[in-house]
């Protein structure tokens, strides 16, 4: 089971020894940030948050997928990023929970930091939880700890059903999970929405054009 789904005293403790704050301008955490999930029109019983995927040159370019769960965003490396095709099965590796008011960062992490290099939020907006198990909806927090949870998009790329299962561990003994589109409304078989839609939803920006601005 990967650490960041059991509880602590404090889930962001890990997040915050990987970073110096006086190096990089990503939120501490500190801030107590509300989440996503008030005024969503939604029935009270109805578990919604909010969802940010961030596009990251760091060592390796790759995708963060995050999900609004217990006042953190539960968050997963997907190297090849999201797919709207149902057939594409994306690998997704989890990291630690980061705070809330990381789904609104976007700049440039600097060098000799932890995870150095441009960041921009490539898609955002709210989820529902479909979690479902012997027929019954699960809460968040229990289709996690199961290894399977599903949730229902409202972004401005991604939209309609989303699973995530978790696998055996890979090679290098990290846990693995696989992110897959479901076969709904917002399917698109055969296109790349990585590639297609490439700028960020706040800045507009690309991350090549991010990675060409002079440090601020």
């Amino acid at each position: 089971m990967a650490a960041w789904i059991v509880a602590g005293s404090d889930p962001l403790s890990e997040y915050r020894a990987k970073r110096d704050f006086t190096r990089t301008a990503e939120p501490s955490g500190d801030a107590g940030a509300d989440g996503a999930a008030s005024g969503s029109g939604l029935p009270e019983d109805v578990e919604t948050g909010a969802f940010v995927v961030q596009q990251h040159d760091a060592t390796r370019m790759h995708y963060d997928f995050r999900l609004e769960v217990g006042g953190v965003l539960k968050s997963w490396a997907v190297p090849r990023g999201p797919s709207l095709d149902p057939a594409q099965k994306r690998l997704a590796v989890p990291t630690e929970d980061h705070p809330l008011e990381y789904r609104h960062y976007e700049g440039t992490i600097p060098k000799r930091s932890y995870g150095a290099g441009p960041t921009l939020v490539w898609d955002q907006g709210t989820y529902v939880n479909v979690s479902h198990h012997d027929g019954h909806l699960m809460d968040m927090a229990a289709a996690l700890a199961k290894g399977h949870l599903s949730v229902w998009l409202q972004g401005e790329k991604l939209a309609g059903g989303w699973s995530l299962t978790r696998m055996e561990h890979t090679r290098d003994g990290k846990e693995a999970w696989l992110l897959v589109k479901q076969k709904d409304g917002g399917a698109e078989p055969g296109t790349d929405v990585t590639a297609d839609k490439p700028r960020s939803v706040v800045s507009g920006l690309t991350i090549a054009e991010m990675k060409a601005q002079p440090p601020a």
